[in-house]
């Protein structure tokens, strides 16, 4: 039997969703005979071997990752899902599960994503990029989002109405990453679909999330109660729509194993944005990704049997 490794934690201001999401799948995986340890990577770049609830601080840290057969890293963020801790393991020649270095790094950096996107027929809310030394367009049409081009959990992103809003998003903004991206604010609907690869690329549902918020910030996500409707209430030919583009992103960006692709759908209009993918989406009990593959019948655990027992 494969012995592999889950990797979670990290510096990424994400740390506790990916505690989160490591704990899930380790409940998900308790009942089977799954041959499997854990590292714990602190805030401060710690690596720790969880055994039987103690941690014990891992030193030599490449000749451990060589002992297993794949690393499963479950780290969103920074640190995690933006190519670093795959470049690590690939410069190792050690096995993980997730997208490559080059890719992670492209999905995760929200301008990238859009410059690549821009080429194809798939259509994006207009934005512009802003850096630190940059001064704000006097021209711009409120109301706007502003968020960090890198980062997830919607951590630092806020919508502003008039200058005064734009000026505090934007410094907030500033203090998760040194590229800004300033879009156009649409009303829409948020949906998302799922994606897993085995032998062959796997569509799942289209999700929609709803809450009483603005947009789906971090409160809407992990303190307040939003709504979570697998598959969405929306007509088949745009749920069609949805699964084919999320595909054909999963294929341009040359993603692997699994993703989630996001969606704005702007009712009013009828017209279809892609928002942005993560390559390492949430496994917590709020999740929604695990949940999109239920017409498939696959629960929580059958998808993170898909990952492992590739």
């Amino acid at each position: 039997m494969k012995k592999f490794l889950l990797l979670y934690g990290g510096k990424s201001f994400e740390h506790d969703i990916s505690c989160e999401s490591a704990k899930n799948i380790i409940n998900a995986l308790k009942e089977g005979k799954y041959n499997f340890d854990q590292i714990y990577i602190s805030k401060e770049n710690e690596w720790f071997l969880i055994k039987e609830g103690d941690k014990v601080e891992i030193f030599n840290i490449i000749e451990f990752l060589k002992k297993y057969d794949f690393i499963f890293p479950i780290m969103h963020g920074a640190y995690g899902e933006d190519g670093r801790i795959q470049s690590f393991l690939e410069l190792f020649n050690i096995k993980y599960i997730g997208s490559n270095s080059f890719s992670s790094m492209i999905a995760m950096d929200k301008y990238f994503t859009k410059l690549i996107i821009e080429k194809t027929d798939i259509k994006q809310v207009p934005y512009f990029i802003m850096m630190k030394d940059d001064k704000i367009p006097k021209s711009i049409e409120y109301p706007v989002i502003v968020k960090p081009a890198n980062g997830g959990s919607s951590i630092g992103i806020s919508v502003a109405s008039n200058i005064n809003d734009l000026k505090k998003a934007v410094k907030e903004a500033f203090l998760y990453d040194n590229k800004v991206l300033i879009e156009k604010f649409i009303e829409a609907r948020e949906l998302e679909c799922g994606i897993l690869e085995d032998k062959k690329i796997i569509v799942g549902d289209v999700g929609e999330i709803k809450h009483n918020h603005k947009f789906y910030d971090f409160d809407a996500k992990y303190n307040d109660k939003s709504e979570t409707i697998i598959p969405a209430k929306i007509n088949k030919k745009l749920t069609k729509t949805i699964q084919q583009t999320a595909k054909k992103i999963f294929q341009i960006l040359n993603l692997k194993d699994f993703a989630r692709v996001d969606f704005l759908y702007d009712e009013k209009n009828d017209v279809l944005y892609f928002n942005e993918v993560n390559t390492i989406p949430g496994f917590t009990n709020i999740s929604m990704f695990p949940l999109l593959f239920k017409s498939k019948k696959m629960d929580y655990t059958d998808v993170v049997l898909k990952l492992i027992e590739k």
